[in-house]
């Protein structure tokens, strides 16, 4: 008797915490959710910001300050998040505290095409509209935009940004024609020819050879134009 009296005590105890627990996720699930922290990682230029986010949360999923958290579907969130065309990724969970929290990573340019359609290229070889809120310092270009020319100006841009002295004097890609591309540098007058991105390496390491002779013989400035078509030469044209 004493036996079934300790079980019966030991299952009424084992209700009792479920019931407290259930109560417990009950009212939590009720409370109401609050509004969306947001933080953004790596770079600190903003192309979106947590203004733009909240409208964008509230257009496509409603306000999220009176909501059960049973009814904040995170997963949609992220969608939503995600489709704007500044984000590449986001990421939404909430704190062991409650709060509701959203990283997210931006697209990164790395080139600006300037034409009849204006637009980023980004790290992914990609079209990105412009920022009204930030404006990229990154190569721009120009000339005859098809996406042969765009494909082909991402593998420069690659190439370049992989070299810290290209990456700082670098600032223009003319796209004359397909197979036709010319660079525009910072300080130098010069126009680079580069012809084809064929054997990229080997033109550019070509250039840099060139450069650094040409600056220690003080003759940079007396030319007006440098051609790295040809196979392992650099021909250069005077003022």
């Amino acid at each position: 008797m004493q036996i079934k009296l300790k079980h019966i005590k030991l299952i009424g105890l084992l209700l009792v915490v479920v019931g407290l627990y259930s109560f417990a996720g009950y009212r939590s699930n009720l409370r109401p959710g609050t509004e969306l922290e947001i933080k953004f990682l790596g770079d600190n230029n903003l192309y979106i910001t947590e203004e733009s986010v909240n409208k964008l949360l509230i257009q496509k999923y409603g306000p999220l300050k009176n909501r059960a958290k049973e009814e904040v579907v995170l997963n949609t969130i992220e969608e939503v998040i995600q489709s704007n065309p500044m984000v590449k990724n986001a990421q939404v969970y909430r704190s062991v505290n409650g709060t509701l929290i959203s990283k997210i990573v931006q697209r990164k340019p790395i080139g600006r095409v300037e034409g009849v359609s204006r637009f980023y290229l980004d790290d992914e070889g990609k079209r990105m509209p412009l920022s009204r809120h930030h404006s990229a310092r990154v190569p721009i270009i120009t000339g005859k935009i098809t996406e042969k020319t765009l494909e082909d100006a991402y593998a420069i841009l690659e190439y370049i940004n992989k070299d810290d002295f290209l990456r700082k004097n670098v600032i223009g890609i003319h796209l004359k024609d397909e197979d036709q591309y010319q660079l525009k540098l910072r300080v130098e007058e010069f126009v680079v020819h580069l012809g084809s991105v064929e054997n990229l390496d080997e033109k550019f390491k070509n250039f840099m050879a060139f450069y650094v002779k040409a600056a220690k013989d003080k003759s940079l400035n007396s030319y007006a134009m440098v051609s790295l078509e040809f196979d392992n030469q650099v021909v250069c044209t005077k003022i």
